[in-house]
């Protein structure tokens, strides 16, 4: 398949499509009011660069992504330092000065800069992140080896090729056709490839935004945790990330005596713990709304099917509320977080042999919270629901923390749903709750307006192989999510 240029981004004059209660989300209008109709956004030419220059970066991105996969930052340990120094090199090639830091052994982060001034302006910088440590893998469930970047039918596979080494790249190769196409900035673009996102940031964004604020300070931002949906061949719509839920672990503890597995007894703690997961997998939280989520669904129910689309509407009805998020929360997994806290048993500990009754058992219950909710509220819930004095629970240390969301009347994201409509001819951009924790929290807690734009057109089937096996990412996707995200940042960025 062809792939367009951002040269002829020049001569498309189809406007964005957004939501019409993106501009004043605390007063949305009910769900059961949206109408069919979304008004469009007016059409913007975004800045291009030669076409020789975005097609060699092009060719050039799906070889830094190979080699990027064959280098296991799996975390732990991380090992992200490795992966920092190769981005390094290749920056260095391009004459782009950057730096790399060392937070402990073998893990560290990289920043580079492109500067618009000689005076820098924090208040107005852009900043390009992702991440580069990956989850593990079960080699015995994949077909092509996870580290080896193999590309086969179109398809580049390996752990983190979406999650979050495409998107890193990408941001390496958007400042790489900016250097190489002498683009004059309206402001500074920063690049951070960062270390330890998955296990929390202990070792990663809370120390860079902690010990080294003033490498990275900026206004806006650009990373990981939105979507660009695609159903069928055609991209449905774009979600801009710009709120997210808050991630905390509960330990789940049964405890009784332990004794001989021959003397058959009712106080085994791993009946006990059994019964509670029973319990906690069958819960459903009430749904409840927020300003992002209400206009999500606002603008999803114009572009979904008639069925579909009559129930979103029918989500806050007082009448039929309860049966349209049945309906909606069994259509797709996602919204049904999307719609409401959830608790999820992921991990299990019991037993020192297999004739001995033990002492203890226990469990680990993932819970993803709405922005406000707090974990001790969800717990304490959980625990009414157990009913059984010999199972307790106990928060884990480390839980997330809760950030205001950011705004879709910023210039950048207005950028965004018009370069989308641009990009996508007739899709609608939508503001995005995340149902997964990124470290853009950390930004907005620091006021910066952080988006999140993971910009390669996704089916449902690719984005479940994330944390799965057979993580892919399709050649012609990478291909349109690097133009769609050069775009973007040529359009906030580069002088007209």
């Amino acid at each position: 398949m062809a792939r367009r240029t951002l040269l002829l981004l020049c001569s498309f004059v189809l406007g964005a499509v957004v939501c019409a209660a993106v501009s004043a989300l605390s007063c949305a209008p009910s769900l059961a009011a949206q109408g069919n109709a979304m008004p469009q956004a007016p059409p913007s030419s975004a800045a291009s660069i030669p076409p020789a220059a975005i097609t060699q970066v092009e060719n050039d991105a799906v070889g830094w992504l190979q080699a990027l996969v064959r280098i296991n930052t799996t975390n732990p340990p991380g090992n992200e330092l490795a992966a920092a120094k190769y981005l390094a090199d290749i920056l260095t090639r391009e004459g782009i000065h950057c730096d790399t830091y060392e937070i402990a052994p073998g893990r560290g982060f990289l920043v580079a800069r492109l500067s618009a001034t000689a005076m820098p302006d924090p208040s107005h910088a852009l900043l390009l992140m992702g991440h580069l440590d990956v989850v593990g893998v079960d080699r015995s469930k994949w077909t092509v080896d996870p580290f080896g970047g193999v590309i086969q039918g179109g398809y580049l596979y390996g752990r983190g090729a979406i999650d979050d080494k495409g998107m890193t790249v990408a941001n390496l190769a958007v400042l790489v056709a900016l250097k190489r196409s002498d683009a004059r900035l309206t402001r500074d673009v920063i690049f951070l490839a960062e270390a330890d996102e998955e296990t929390g940031g202990t070792q990663g964004m809370k120390v860079v935004v902690d010990k080294y604020w003033d490498k990275i300070a900026a206004g806006f931002a650009l990373n990981e945790g939105g979507v660009v949906n695609v159903q069928g061949s055609k991209v449905q719509y774009v979600g801009v990330q710009v709120s997210e839920k808050v991630m905390a672990n509960v330990d789940v503890v049964a405890t009784t005596s332990s004794g001989h597995a021959s003397a058959v007894g009712k106080d085994n703690p791993v009946v006990h713990l059994a019964s509670a997961l029973e319990k906690i997998g069958s819960y459903e939280a009430p749904v409840q709304f927020n300003s992002v989520t209400r206009a999500y669904f606002e603008g999803l129910a114009s572009i979904e099917s008639e069925d579909i689309g009559k129930w979103i509407r029918a989500l806050d009805s007082p009448d039929r509320g309860d049966h349209a998020a049945r309906i909606i929360s069994a259509a797709n997994p996602a919204w049904s977080s999307m719609l409401r806290d959830t608790a999820v048993p992921t991990m299990l500990q019991a037993g020192v042999a297999p004739t001995v009754i033990p002492a203890q058992a226990r469990a680990v219950v993932n819970l993803r919270m709405l922005p406000g909710d707090l974990p001790e509220t969800l717990s304490a819930k959980l625990q009414l629901l157990a009913n059984d004095p010999q199972v307790h629970f106990e928060i884990e240390p480390g839980a997330g923390e809760p950030a205001p969301s950011s705004s879709v009347t910023s210039d950048l994201y207005k950028t965004i749903v018009r370069v989308a409509g641009q990009q996508f001819p007739g899709t609608t951009a939508l503001p995005y709750m995340s149902t997964i924790a990124t470290d853009s929290t950390q930004l907005r807690l620091r006021s910066v307006q952080a988006y999140g734009l993971l910009p390669f057109p996704l089916t449902d089937d690719d984005r479940s192989r994330m944390h799965g096996s057979d993580e892919r990412l399709s050649i012609d996707s990478f291909h349109k999510g690097l133009e769609f995200l050069y775009a973007v940042v040529s359009d906030f960025a580069v002088a007209k």
